[in-house]
């Protein structure tokens, strides 16, 4: 039977108050990212500040070529494509192991208070995050003052290349495993407990009741949040990388923001910088929409579905 549609009209004299609700939101949404976005013309110009906007003269598609031609360019995209994988592989799967871990504690007083300690990093900002860091790993850090009182070497992670993406991954782990944590926790608490009840009544163990139950439970989850994570997958962290940039050399820690910081905001290459950031964006865009179709393949709703009659 072919469902009904509901005028516009009606749907917006039904739901006046949820609109109204998500109005500032919006607002602010319009104001601080979509109206920027206006800006993006400077990568066809050959901007200049002190010059206004449509009177610097066009450059069409020079800057982009530029971006093109640039090896720094390429070394910077290499970067941010080996941190972001590293980070699929080692950082995606974690908050799933939390929850599911934490989804079988059976004491609540026990479960909230690891929630909380779990989840208490993410409110720290990546200046905090860093420090924490240098004050344990650094060359003056607890680690290395413990070796030099044994008589050991002490060791360079904060500022060895080599490890840098390890270092990455396990900040960005500590730092926010436990804000996705909480949202697999909310998936898991929709899953009706007879299910499981029933499972074990047919002689299901552990390990059965979680890849039949409680996995495919959270599969639309973990499918758009994987989506969402791959739209993000070419900035991978601005403010952590900048901070420690100058102390592991640009080789290792030069992603596509900080290129484009460094472009534009530093050297002064505006258009250079913008048509950089362009290229990043439609990418992005790209990876999100293939994702989505993607997950639509495998019957998922994804981040959006459309429609069908």
């Amino acid at each position: 039977m072919e469902r009904r549609k509901i005028p516009l009209s009606k749907r917006l004299r039904r739901d006046w108050p949820l609109l109204m609700m998500v109005l500032p939101a919006v607002a602010l949404m319009v104001v601080f990212m979509y109206v920027p976005m206006f800006g993006n013309i400077i990568a066809w110009q050959h901007y200049s500040p002190y010059v206004a906007l449509f009177e610097n003269p066009w450059a069409g598609w020079d800057n982009f070529a530029r971006v093109f031609r640039t090896p720094a360019f390429w070394d910077a995209v290499v970067n941010t494509l080996m941190i972001t994988g590293f980070q699929l592989v080692f950082f995606f799967p974690v908050p799933i192991a939390l929850a599911l871990l934490l989804n079988s504690v059976l004491t609540p007083w026990i479960r909230t208070t690891i929630q909380s300690i779990v989840y208490l990093p993410h409110f720290f900002s990546w200046v905090l995050v860093v420090t924490i860091f240098q004050q344990i790993l650094g060359g003056a850090g607890l680690i290395n003052r413990l070796l030099r009182a044994n008589g050991m070497e002490p060791i360079e992670i904060m500022t060895n290349p080599d490890t840098f993406l390890l270092l990455v991954t396990s900040q960005a782990v500590w730092k926010d495993a436990g804000w996705g944590m909480i949202i697999f926790l909310a998936a898991l608490s929709t899953i009706d407990p007879s299910q499981y009840e029933a499972a074990a009544v047919d002689g299901a163990g552990k390990w059965r009741r979680m890849w039949s139950i409680t996995l495919p439970a959270i599969r639309p989850t973990i499918i758009l949040l994987l989506i969402l994570r791959l739209g993000d997958a070419l900035t991978v962290g601005f403010e952590q990388l900048i901070l420690q940039r100058g102390a592991v050399g640009p080789g290792a820690a030069e992603v596509l923001d900080t290129y484009v910081y460094y472009q534009g905001v530093i050297g002064g290459d505006w258009s250079y910088a913008a048509a950089a950031g362009l290229i990043k964006g439609v990418v992005s865009l790209l990876l999100v929409l293939g994702a989505n179709k993607l997950a639509h393949a495998f019957g998922e709703a994804g981040v959006y579905r459309r429609e069908t009659k």
